[in-house]
């Protein structure tokens, strides 16, 4: 079979105008849901090292459900699953949100335990000895530092979370790919617009890492 295809570039930089006001919703969903996961990510993360068994079966559960699962799979559970629940429905962008948040923080939960858990002891119990509390050893010596080891896996958790976006066509966000659709329905240009909106995501995640580059070598510096 001969095919005779060319890629039609005026179509892809055509699609241009129609994808970019994908991006804002995009980045609302991505770094909205890693703010909330990141406060969950620590809350059961600090669980996770609990002393108290009680305490820790909660966020084990939580980190096994939420990584074990598709993330697809939580957003149709949260948009479709949730309102019959709750008796009314709930905006496709609040339950891409959740949905980034939930499973963020499952991921950065682990990020924190290991974060933690890496500084060694002995810092703490020196801590202990000059005077400060457990609560001050923490909040003063080994948060800090665990923080610092802990910038990498949180920029790709970033990473990760912003193209977990695209499956949120699947609920109407407006996000690129949802866009790209839309275009795609009265052009059928698939070819050229999918390659747009895979430029547009790589240089979202292109601008991310290079800024968390600098914040880690900023943070190397700062040890």
């Amino acid at each position: 079979m001969d095919v005779n295809f060319q890629f039609d570039w005026s179509a892809a930089f055509g699609s241009i105008p129609y994808l970019l006001p994908g991006i804002p919703w995009t980045l609302l969903i991505s770094f909205g849901g890693l703010a909330i996961g990141f406060f969950i990510g620590i809350f059961f993360g600090l669980l996770r090292i609990s002393p108290v068994r009680w305490l820790r079966w909660p966020a084990v559960v939580y980190v096994e459900v939420f990584r074990g699962t598709p993330i697809l799979v939580q957003v149709l559970f949260i948009f479709y699953g949730l309102p019959q629940l709750l008796g009314g429905p709930i905006n496709a962008l609040v339950a891409g949100i959740a949905a980034i948040a939930v499973n963020s923080g499952a991921y950065i939960s682990e990020i924190v335990r290991g974060g933690v858990q890496s500084i060694e002891r002995g810092q703490r119990e020196a801590s202990l000895s000059l005077g400060l509390s457990r609560v001050q050893a923490f909040r003063y010596v080994i948060w800090p530092q665990a923080l610092r080891r802990m910038i990498p896996p949180l920029g790709n958790q970033g990473i990760i979370s912003i193209k977990d976006t695209s499956l949120f066509s699947v609920i109407g966000v407006s996000e690129l790919v949802r866009q790209g659709q839309i275009y795609i329905a009265t052009t059928f240009t698939a070819l050229e617009v999918y390659f747009m909106v895979a430029l547009m995501y790589l240089a979202i995640t292109w601008t991310l890492s290079l800024v968390l580059r600098q914040i880690e070598r900023r943070g190397l510096a700062g040890q």
